[in-house]
């Protein structure tokens, strides 16, 4: 049984349970099927950005879809066998939520969405080689430093999250001042360094797992990615706004 963890839920090791399969999980395969829920991301996210554009309120359809791409992660890691299905579903979800969110920072600030985007990608390739390369080995304490970092930065939007319900918020999560910028710059480099977890991760299941665990990982790379993308986008909303 293997020991190694990550700060990303969706590779937990109740997920990753051992299970008998003929078919194994190929590299090939999550790379086509992050490559067609990333589409599935986009198709979303561009139907609600169209609508933004309309004069659409798009309120409902960020919420909705933040609700719904909860409910499939959920789903998805109490019923692996279902992530054929619940992947797709979580990518749709999320583009909605993605779609309203990134069209009103393009509203307010031109292009910086895009920005986002290619900070994003670029700090994902960025980390593949530093993994592949072992400049970064993850080692048990790195591992535990990530992982606890990233379970307060959770925690702590959770408890903004409830507050937010009663009219309140904690100023160093939605404010510009530079306490909350460096909160930000934190979250966002724990999410970084959480892709090299989630590599290492998956590295060590290549092959041994069932060959429907690739949309596991699949989602479970999206889940990163995505947080990665929010956090670079309100740190580029915040230092805009700041300067």
């Amino acid at each position: 049984m293997s020991y190694y963890r990550t700060s990303n839920p969706a590779f937990s090791n109740y997920v990753w349970k051992s299970a008998r399969s003929d078919s194994k999980m190929t590299l090939n395969g999550i790379f086509f099927k992050s490559l067609f829920s990333i589409f599935l991301v986009g198709l979303t996210t561009w139907y609600v950005w169209n609508l933004v554009e309309k004069g659409v309120n798009v309120k409902w359809y960020t919420s909705i879809g933040l609700l719904a791409a909860i409910f499939f992660s959920l789903l998805t890691s109490f019923k692996r066998k279902w992530a054929p299905v619940t992947t797709p579903l979580y990518a749709l979800s999320k583009g909605f939520f993605l779609g309203g969110i990134s069209a009103y920072a393009e509203i307010r600030f031109p292009g910086m969405p895009m920005k986002a985007v290619s900070i994003t990608i670029l700090t994902f390739f960025v980390m593949l080689i530093l993994y592949k390369a072992k400049i970064v080995v993850v080692t048990k304490q790195f591992r535990s430093v990530i992982i606890s970092a990233a379970i307060t930065i959770f925690f702590i939007y959770i408890i903004n999250w409830v507050l937010r319900i009663f009219g309140l918020s904690l100023p160093f999560v939605w404010g510009t001042s530079w306490f909350a910028i460096l909160f930000n710059i934190v979250a966002a480099i724990v999410a970084s360094f959480s892709l090299l977890l989630d590599f290492d991760f998956i590295d060590r299941k290549l092959y041994r797992a069932p060959k429907y665990y690739e949309w596991v990982a699949t989602w479970g790379l999206l889940v990163t990615l995505i947080w990665l993308y929010i956090e670079v986008l309100r740190l580029l909303k915040k230092l805009a706004i700041r300067f």
